[in-house]
């Protein structure tokens, strides 16, 4: 399996150079030349399997230049009882007795408690892997809006030859979000506090990854969702969801995605171009409703820091999704020229790119089984109050907003899955305005505010955070 760039770089490369890379030389996503097709047989090969083995048969098909034994070994390291939850199915699928055909899939069972840390644990362990075969080292730099820096630093700490510098936006998660990342005290791990929102971060990290001479001599890697590893992990979970919710392969299954980035429900269109039988993939947005626009309208308008609205489900406050680009690919048949001209063109000149009038905007839809809707927080409230009723269980601010848009959307026959984005625990202010108590925490995590945080606040600068990076890394690190 070879990899290329969204933006057309005409050199196409393995996994294990893309791995610890991110961004493509020429400011693109890689993806892989083409996507593995799979049968009704081999579909019905892997219904029973564990989830590593699942795991193993859809990754092998995308990592092909690391050997078999070890590829499954790591699989089988990450996924764990013992690591997400006690929970042998990895991802359980949790009915909503008060909503008749919807559950949830059950993602975030991990340290962290949010469905990042499906994709970021097996992250850790194969970047430790690769820099090991490498005898190399790798600073890992990264944005995150809530849950992305936790679970990249929860499955980075203590890994050797690894550090990480994580940028969140100041004073724009909840408390436990937080606490969470600021509270670690692991001398590989160093907390940015931007001033400033995700966006603002998130466009450093490209500046940081677009200057290859810095990238090179700082050997500056991404976890981020630009990183197609994490989009690979993700991908296995939409199998695992349908062969719970379906007794053979003839039936169909819909997708609800609580969707910021676009990583997420990424890897659910890359699934469903895999063959596995997807009838839609609906997205979900809060306030920030940027991709809703788009696939209502065929116009995708990202907003600027300013427009971009402080929500009380904060990791999707997000106006400009990175891994949307990956699908325009797709959508314009692959057209490398057109891609680079809508993204490194028309969107910095102009703010937007308009599709409406294009015959691909249509396919979104009937080829691609993309719908949309959005979420305020008065439906978040009511959506979390409505589910605490009807099914008692408590379901954090982003599941709330995927349910409320799910309900939109059901179809008779055709089974429900709402990505659960993180536990309720993580937003308790929130959820006890909902329902009037505060949820559970899991044991060990009672007095996580009132631990020590350490982090640095920066500007919006980017040569601010180089020279942060340069700093903190010493000569040890850098290139001859």
């Amino acid at each position: 399996m070879r990899y290329l760039s969204t933006r057309g770089e005409s050199a196409t490369r393995g996994f294990s150079d893309i791995l610890l890379e991110g961004l493509a030389p020429d400011g693109g996503l890689y993806l892989p030349e083409s996507y593995p097709l799979i049968d009704s047989a081999t579909l019905a090969q892997w219904r029973g399997l564990s989830y590593a083995d699942l795991a193993f048969e859809i990754l092998s098909r995308f990592i092909t230049d690391i050997p078999a034994d070890d590829l499954r070994a790591l699989i089988a390291k990450t996924y764990t009882p013992e690591v997400f939850g006690g929970h042998a199915e990895i991802v359980p699928l949790k009915p909503l007795k008060g909503d008749p055909g919807m559950a949830l899939l059950g993602l975030s069972e991990g340290p962290t408690l949010a469905f990042k840390d499906m994709a970021m644990q097996l992250l850790g362990n194969l970047f430790e892997y690769a820099l090991a075969r490498q005898h190399s080292e790798l600073n890992i730099f990264g944005a995150t809006s809530g849950d992305t820096g936790s679970a990249a630093e929860y499955a980075m700490r203590g890994k050797r030859g690894i550090r990480v510098f994580m940028l969140s936006p100041f004073g724009k998660m909840s408390a436990f979000q937080t606490a969470q990342m600021y509270s670690l005290a692991d001398a590989n791990i160093h907390n940015i506090a931007v001033q400033g929102v995700f966006d603002d971060a998130q466009d450093m990290v490209k500046a940081v990854s677009n200057d290859l001479d810095f990238k090179r001599r700082w050997r500056i890697g991404t976890v981020n969702s630009i990183n197609w590893a994490r989009l690979a992990a993700q991908i296995v979970y939409y199998f695992a969801g349908y062969f719970q919710a379906t007794r053979s392969n003839d039936e169909q299954v819909s997708f609800t995605v609580p969707s910021g980035n676009f990583g997420n429900i990424c890897a659910g269109h890359v699934a469903r171009m895999m063959g596995l039988p997807i009838r839609k993939l609906v997205l979900a947005t809060n306030e920030n409703n940027v991709l809703d626009e788009f696939f209502r309208t065929g116009v995708y308008r990202p907003r600027k820091s300013a427009e971009t609205h402080h929500t009380s489900s904060p990791s999707m406050d997000i106006s400009k999704a990175s891994n949307f680009e990956r699908f325009i690919f797709d959508l314009l048949g692959r057209d490398a020229s057109r891609v680079h001209a809508l993204f490194a063109d028309e969107l910095p000149s102009r703010g937007f790119f308009d599709l409406s009038a294009d015959p691909a905007f249509a396919r979104s839809a009937t080829d691609y089984g993309f719908t949309s809707g959005s979420s305020t927080h008065a439906d978040r409230l009511a959506t979390i109050r409505s589910v605490w009723q009807g099914s008692e269980r408590l379901i954090d601010t982003h599941t709330a907003d995927g349910v409320k848009v799910a309900r939109e959307h059901l179809e008779p026959g055709v089974p429900m899955l709402v990505l659960e984005t993180a536990l309720a625990a993580k937003f308790p202010e929130t959820i006890q305005e909902a329902v009037g108590t505060c949820p559970q925490r899991p044991a060990g995590l009672e007095d996580l505010e009132r631990r020590p945080q350490r982090f640095a606040v920066m500007p919006v600068e980017v040569e601010a955070v180089k020279t942060y990076i340069a700093m903190h890394c010493g000569a040890g690190l850098a290139g001859s």
